[in-house]
């Protein structure tokens, strides 16, 4: 075996990076970090807009297919996630969003609710910057508005609700990854060694104690052992590695080492579904890319000064809004683009469009991921299990009416020239829940398939064995409102102090 090390992190996603740093801080702890993909050099990792360059990018995206979902009429999602120092930091959308107070203290376990919670968000060393303004985002937030959602300018302050600008984690241009954030800084540490291209394959256990990971034919051994995979690869490793439901593991031929049912059980997802409009102006990013001298201003513009739409987020504008009248709080997430595409990370519309989509925030689905056989090179089987209860399906044909409102509501509705898709044919209950059934799709925020309570305790040791945690979003006993990164950054803060305390 390679060691002893103090600690292994497997997998430099956004939490991987928190702990790598924070663990390393102490100058005896030796700490080893392993990760699947590459160092994060590829150029529009870096470039805030660059993300949609990276949908299909395998050397830095696991590119992940799901199984056919029954209630999407039996199609695959596709399902990006991040292979690369960062993990999904790397490749997201950026937008950052905490969520919503009851979603923390909904999860019912004493340390993580939203009090105990809040020290960790402040202490987030990702950078977060308000967006540009755009003058169709004006025209978004004044149709909403005028709609009597109320005007809030910082999504992550005392109340959730309301319409304005997104802010994201970027810094003078640049995105602000959990890579930059917080492995930059630590990775010259004599302490602290980082190994890329390593797929770790197996957890190696002793009777039931970890003591280190299998990776490239290579054993390396380590006091406690620390899984940061994500809610798809964490449950994955532990079936891999005889953690997990009996009956999966024996039909997979892989010892068992500890009978953990619902490891792999319970995925949660915000369902998402996107409604496009053909502008009357030639403003959008679609008109910008349609003219070469545009795209060499644009392209100057940043190089020069850091700024302009290279600058921008996946989303730009949004309304977390109340969907039922008397509802103590928003359960659908309307994103904002002044830009269109057919496919996401795709080539524009041709005409000037803009995008208005809906997420769903207060999930009740639940799927799962279960490892296909035993090797790791074999990609899981995800069950979204999508649009599965009554009120998920209500919030988003709701969501998705208020969005069409919106976008038919003065000032936005002056910029209009039609609705591209669905289209006003589309007016039922039933023909928009079809509509959700025929294009929706994932935004990206798995969770819950390690949670806490089931699967590890509060202090996120793996029940049943030790030596060995999980990190991650996997945790999280239900998917938070809103996109996830800043609550999985979070997460690790957190888990780095109670690590510090058990040492």
């Amino acid at each position: 075996m390679t060691g002893p090390f103090d600690t292994i992190v497997v997998g430099a996603g956004s939490a991987g990076c928190v702990l790598a740093n924070r663990l390393s801080e102490k100058p005896d702890r030796r700490v080893l970090l392993l990760e699947a993909g590459p160092r994060d050099t590829n150029p529009w990792i870096h470039v805030p807009l660059g993300y949609g360059k990276l949908f299909a990018r395998t050397d830095v995206n696991w590119a992940y297919d799901s199984e056919p979902e029954p209630a999407l009429n039996g199609r695959r999602v596709f399902t990006p996630r991040g292979k690369v120092l960062g993990g999904s930091s790397s490749i997201n959308g950026l937008v950052y969003i905490r969520g919503q107070r009851e979603d923390f203290d909904g999860w019912g376990i004493k340390g993580w609710d939203f009090e105990s919670l809040a020290p960790y968000f402040a202490r987030s060393a990702l950078k977060v910057s308000a967006l540009p303004r755009h003058e169709l985002c004006d025209a978004f937030i004044d149709s909403a508005a005028a709609l009597g959602v109320p005007r809030n300018d910082d999504f992550n302050g005392p109340s959730q609700e309301g319409t304005g600008y997104y802010r994201a984690t970027t810094f003078k241009g640049r995105r602000s990854s959990a890579a930059t954030a917080y492995l930059r800084p630590a990775e010259k540490r004599p302490n602290l060694t980082i190994e890329v291209d390593s797929l770790v394959t197996r957890i190696l256990f002793e009777g039931k104690r970890a003591v280190g990971v299998e990776c490239k034919g290579r054993a390396f051994k380590a006091k406690e052992i620390l899984l940061c995979a994500g809610a798809f690869n964490s449950p994955q490793l532990l079936q891999l590695s005889g953690v997990g439901p009996r009956a999966l593991l024996e039909r997979h031929g892989i010892p068992l080492v500890h009978e953990s049912p619902q490891v792999g059980e319970d995925l949660q997802d915000h369902f998402y579904a996107r409604t496009f409009w053909r502008c009357r102006r030639k403003i959008t990013l679609n008109d910008d890319m349609a003219s070469l001298w545009r795209q060499a201003a644009i392209g100057l513009q940043y190089l020069l000064a850091r700024k302009g739409p290279l600058t921008v987020a996946a989303g730009h504008a949004a309304a977390f809004v109340c969907t039922r009248p008397g509802s103590r709080r928003p359960d659908a997430q309307i994103y904002f683009i002044n830009f269109s595409s057919a496919r996401r990370g795709g080539v524009l519309h041709a005409h000037s469009g803009f995008t208005c989509a809906v997420s769903q925030l207060q999930v009740e689905s639940r799927g799962s991921v279960h490892i296909r056989s035993s090797e790791a090179t074999e990609p899981p089987a995800i069950r979204y299990n999508y649009l599965a209860t009554e009120n998920d399906r209500r919030v988003m044909v709701e969501g998705l009416k208020m969005a069409r409102r919106i976008c038919t509501t003065a000032p936005l509705s002056e910029y209009v020239e039609a609705e591209f898709q669905p289209g006003t044919g589309v007016k039922s209950e039933e023909a928009w829940l079809a509509y959700c059934r025929e294009y929706g799709e994932t935004v990206f925020h798995p969770t819950s398939t390690c949670r806490m309570g089931t699967v590890v305790d509060e202090r996120l040791r793996v029940k049943g064995v030790d030596g060995l945690r999980v990190i991650d979003a996997s945790i999280m006993p239900a998917v938070p409102s809103g996109n996830i990164n800043a609550a999985v950054i979070a997460v690790a803060e957190k888990a780095a102090d109670l690590i510090r305390e058990d040492a």
